[in-house]
């Protein structure tokens, strides 16, 4: 199966997240996962965008499936104390790890309002994915005691219902920079025929992606290999599917 996750979308990135769906759309790609940022680097939410609901309304009756994707998408959690912490929350990041460093508390609290912003605008969302796939412990505690049916990090999709972890590993690009940009398509090659054999995989896309061509056409080239060989799923629908393979691990 082959789960592919469009990140970041909000009205602020719209312009191209449409570019990203179109895309998908002409390469027959079906049952996307989008990433919903409630409140997008605090620029406005959902509630001011009745045409972008509108879209997203129609893709969820026809079959994509809709997440929460943090609330603003930055780190505002206090400074990061160690050169390692520094690395992971500034660097790596951009700081946008908005739950990398968060307690139980807060992390309720910001997946409440999440939660609540895209309600109040029609967005029913079950499942969801911290900014940067960095999750700290009290975000997995406040997760599991809000219900949320699903969740994922760079290595695996977890099913909070079922308290399991299914092995997924992610294809994914970083265009921050004209290097990274270089080794992501890179990378992305390599990644192809590494996971060739996964009987699960995930792929992330980004609104960033589609400003730079040579990336958009390295995409392109993984996404038609990758169509070619597997079937599309949502992330809860490959869940349910999994629950009937024996091999799942417990989730931490």
């Amino acid at each position: 199966m082959l789960c592919i996750a469009l990140h970041d979308v909000a009205p602020a990135t719209w312009d191209a997240c449409r570019v990203w769906l179109d895309e998908l759309d002409a390469l027959n790609a079906h049952a996307l996962t989008l990433l919903l940022v409630p409140d997008f680097h605090a620029r406005g939410g959902f509630e001011h965008a009745p045409a972008v609901v509108q879209v997203l309304q129609q893709r969820a009756t026809r079959g994509d499936e809709l997440a929460q994707h943090g609330l603003v998408h930055l780190d505002q959690a206090p400074a990061p104390r160690t050169p390692v912490a520094w690395l992971r929350r500034r660097v790596l990041t951009a700081g946008e790890g908005e739950f990398a460093a968060l307690d139980e508390s807060a992390a309720a609290l910001r997946l409440a309002r999440g939660r609540e912003l895209l309600g109040a605008a029609g967005l029913r969302v079950e499942g969801f994915v911290a900014p940067a796939w960095l999750a700290s412990v009290g975000t997995w505690r406040a997760l599991r005691a809000a219900g949320y049916a699903w969740t994922s990090d760079h290595r695996a999709l977890y099913d909070l219902a079922q308290a399991t972890r299914h092995a997924a590993p992610v294809l994914t690009a970083s265009p921050r920079s004209a290097w990274r940009r270089g080794a992501s398509r890179v990378w992305l090659t390599a990644m192809l025929h590494a996971t060739r054999a996964a009987p699960l995989l995930r792929v992330g896309l980004h609104p960033a992606d589609v400003a730079h061509p040579a990336l958009l056409r390295a995409w392109r080239d993984v996404l038609r290999e990758l169509l070619a060989q597997r079937a599309c799923s949502t992330k809860a629908a490959a869940l349910r599917m999994s629950r009937m393979v024996p091999s799942a691990e417990h989730a931490a």
